[in-house]
């Protein structure tokens, strides 16, 4: 029996850990769910005779090196800064490790380690990075195949909430981590537009938007990723003239977020002072000018340039923006403040379910034909704790652990899942579980 070592039993994990128990008999598995809280881990495996539920510190050297040693293969659910360290371990043991974080430069510098070992690190497998990199892989792939040479390619992806639970001005609840929302699009967003390198500010982010159409679920606008660029390499598109990556929200979501990047309470590198004691209205007030005669509302409608009877306005007056309640934080970042305020206005109610919207946007040239695809996805979570995320992070990933385990994928190394041995048959089976693409394409000229 092969022992699969899973760290963190949080949010993103309950749809893989239930794939992984789903298919431990026939595949002869034994899952280990370690979490820093063990009921947490515990809830996750319930009953399952092939599951055990432990208690780990991932900082405690002894323990968590014992617990990798043992594994046949081990799975990080951590956020990302911990999976260098898990790596190396894994290294010494000569265990494959797989996680859906990004690879990071710490990560990047034990590929050839890994190589000499024979160890597999698969990293980027969920949805975003994940789900996006093998579904346009597939496309790309199609495409040079016939002979085509790609012109464009654009890639958004949403978590947002069910259209059926969209309740509130702005078209948007917290489904995943609210500290990344609040300082999304920190420092440079960095693409390529018909061969030209384009460069996008913190301050002009949520002012250069990229508007798109789901057959079945209207409109969305997106803003551009951190880094477009790298990916032309890693897609094999060396020469593209235009690649954009960006993240979806509902229309107007992003002229209001706006408000608060030029505001600046979406920093997050200085402490408020006494800000325990003030109240949401005084603290909008201390980033306006002194102005005795004019309202709070009025003096930010002056200096933002909108109007008083504006939609944005009424999005931030419905937040709670301008109400003398206390904040009740002690030493708060202006972001932190925000965040306070968005997770009670945002939050999920019992019954809500979130959704997943992906879509991929090829141009490409065959024959001296212009030829346009759109591929596009959408998920809708079952329930909580079976969200769309959760789905769309756990069942990718369970797949390829699947593939791993069963001799199916032989890379050693760092890797992400861009090839087709990884992308063909994890799209295929998730078809099962109504994870899947829907492909439009048209001549253009």
């Amino acid at each position: 029996m092969r022992n699969i070592l899973i760290i963190g039993a949080g949010l993103s994990a309950p749809s893989l850990i239930k794939y992984l128990l789903d298919f431990s008999n026939s595949n002869v598995w034994k899952l280990t769910v370690a979490d820093l809280t063990l009921e947490a881990a515990q809830k996750k495996i319930g009953n399952h005779p092939n599951g055990k539920a432990i208690r780990l510190d991932v900082q405690n050297s002894a323990q968590r090196r014992s617990e990798i040693s043992n594994a046949d293969m081990v799975i990080s659910m951590l956020p990302a800064h911990f999976n260098a360290m898990l790596a190396a371990d894994c290294i010494e043991f000569k265990k494959d490790l797989v996680t859906p974080s990004y690879v990071s430069d710490d990560m990047k510098r034990l590929d050839e380690k890994a190589r000499q070992a024979n160890v597999l690190l698969m990293n980027e497998i969920g949805v975003d990075p994940g789900l996006d990199h093998i579904s346009a892989m597939q496309t790309i792939d199609k495409i040079k195949e016939k002979g085509g040479e790609l012109l464009s390619f654009k890639s958004f992806t949403g978590g947002l909430v069910a259209p059926e639970f969209d309740n509130n001005p702005w078209g948007y609840k917290f489904t995943w981590n609210p500290r990344n929302v609040v300082l999304a699009g920190q420092g440079v967003a960095k693409f390529i537009e018909q061969g030209l390198y384009k460069y996008l500010p913190h301050h002009q982010l949520f002012r250069r938007l990229e508007s798109l159409s789901i057959p079945g679920y209207g409109e969305f606008e997106g803003y551009a990723n951190r880094d477009s660029i790298k990916y032309r390499e890693l897609y094999g598109l060396h020469k593209i003239p235009t690649i954009y990556r960006g993240t979806l929200r509902r229309p107007g979501y992003c002229k209001a977020w706006d408000i608060f990047v030029q505001l600046g309470i979406t920093d997050d590198s200085y402490s408020i002072e006494g800000s325990e004691n003030l109240t949401y209205r005084q603290f909008i007030d201390s980033f306006l000018e002194f102005s005795a005669a004019e309202s709070i509302e009025s003096k930010l409608c002056r200096y933002l340039k909108i109007n008083e009877d504006s939609i944005e306005l009424e999005k931030l007056t419905w937040l709670g923006l301008f109400e003398d309640k206390k904040i009740g934080l002690k030493k708060a970042t202006p972001a932190q403040i925000l965040q306070h305020l968005l997770e009670e206005k945002w939050k999920f109610e019992p019954g809500d379910k979130d959704m997943i919207v992906m879509c991929h946007k090829f141009e490409y040239r065959l024959h001296n034909d212009i030829y346009q695809i759109k591929s596009y996805l959408v998920a809708i979570g079952e329930d909580q704790p079976y969200t769309a995320m959760a789905n769309t992070v756990g069942l990718p990933l369970g797949i390829i652990v699947k593939l791993i385990l069963n001799g199916n994928i032989k890379k050693k190394g760092v890797q992400i899942p861009i090839s087709k041995d990884i992308y063909g048959p994890t799209l295929k089976e998730l078809e099962q579980y109504k994870i899947c693409f829907h492909d439009e394409e048209k001549l253009m000229t």
